[in-house]
């Protein structure tokens, strides 16, 4: 009988961390790249792209630079591009709120991740997000009805949505509404973040929390499991038992254990593993590809 496939995401990058707390950290369209191409080999099937600046490193939604990153991935290999709307904590996205202390990051901004070309699916959060960083606290607005703009817009443009979900009224209200108005086509893919300390109202990780979540999914739904931190790992683990896919990568966890900082390839490695030990086998990006109803790519 042939194992059951699991999909495999990496995130290399995020738009949070910098090389400082990381040197390992991929900013550059090249180091994305390579880096991503090193994930595919060791198991990989969707790649969580965010882009950076050339000066600063800082984050962008700049579709020249989503353009540049998605291309050099697609000359090595076939992983599937999933480029983000959620943008970043700095660079070009965040600007402040009138005379107030609150920054927000740009919408306009945001909508320019789903222009890089190439790009076959794009994160979408179902929830407007207050995140503290660096004692700023930063708006990620997303209403209902920026919600829906997305998704028309993603479904406009042939792009499958990564709904990203942080809590059970995200998956109840919001996305559920979406789904029953047509939005987005079955199967739909949803990715259940924990473990967001820096974001008010987000979930810690518990095994009680995940199974709620699930239990509460969409039908015709393929889950997948985000983790922050420490959480990354169990919460991986407690994904497979419940029937989804896992997530890692220096975007959301920066070591591979107490002091010991990670690189991307040693958190896929792990994963992948872990996923053979549990009876399971990674998916290649054509049979997750199949499992997500995404077109075969040409």
């Amino acid at each position: 009988m042939s194992k059951p496939k699991v999909i495999v995401t990496i995130a290399p990058t995020g738009g949070m961390a910098g090389k400082k707390q990381n040197p390992h950290l991929p900013t550059q369209p090249q180091e994305i790249a390579d880096d991503t191409y090193r994930c595919y080999n060791a198991g990989a099937s969707i790649v969580a792209v965010h882009a950076r600046r050339a000066s600063d490193d800082e984050a962008t939604c700049d579709p020249a630079v989503y353009t540049q990153i998605n291309r050099l991935i697609r000359d090595k290999c076939d992983i599937i591009l999933n480029n983000s709307t959620g943008g970043g904590i700095n660079g070009d996205m965040v600007h402040p709120v009138g005379n107030s202390e609150y920054w927000e990051i740009a919408w306009a901004e945001r909508l320019k991740g789903m222009e890089g070309e190439g790009v076959e699916m794009c994160t979408l959060d179902a929830q407007t997000i207050v995140a503290t960083f660096g004692g700023k606290e930063i708006f990620v607005a997303t209403t209902p009805t920026r919600i829906r703009q997305l998704a028309q817009m993603m479904k406009d443009r042939g792009i499958k949505p990564e709904w990203e979900v942080f809590g059970l009224a995200d998956i109840v209200q919001d996305v559920s509404r979406c789904l029953a108005e047509g939005l987005d086509e079955a199967p739909y893919f949803i990715n259940l973040v924990l473990g967001v300390n820096a974001f008010q109202g987000a979930l810690p990780y518990t095994p009680r929390i995940l199974q709620t979540m699930v239990d509460h999914l969409p039908k015709n739904t393929v889950f997948n499991v985000s983790a922050i931190g420490a959480a990354q790992l169990p919460a991986a683990m407690n994904s497979l038992l419940l029937g989804g896919h896992v997530r890692v990568g220096l975007e959301d966890n920066l070591y591979y254990g107490p002091g010991q900082l990670a690189t991307n390839v040693q958190l896929v490695e792990r994963i992948v593993r872990l996923v053979r030990e549990m009876g399971y086998e990674p998916a290649t990006p054509a049979e997750a590809r199949e499992i997500m109803g995404l077109r075969p790519l040409r």
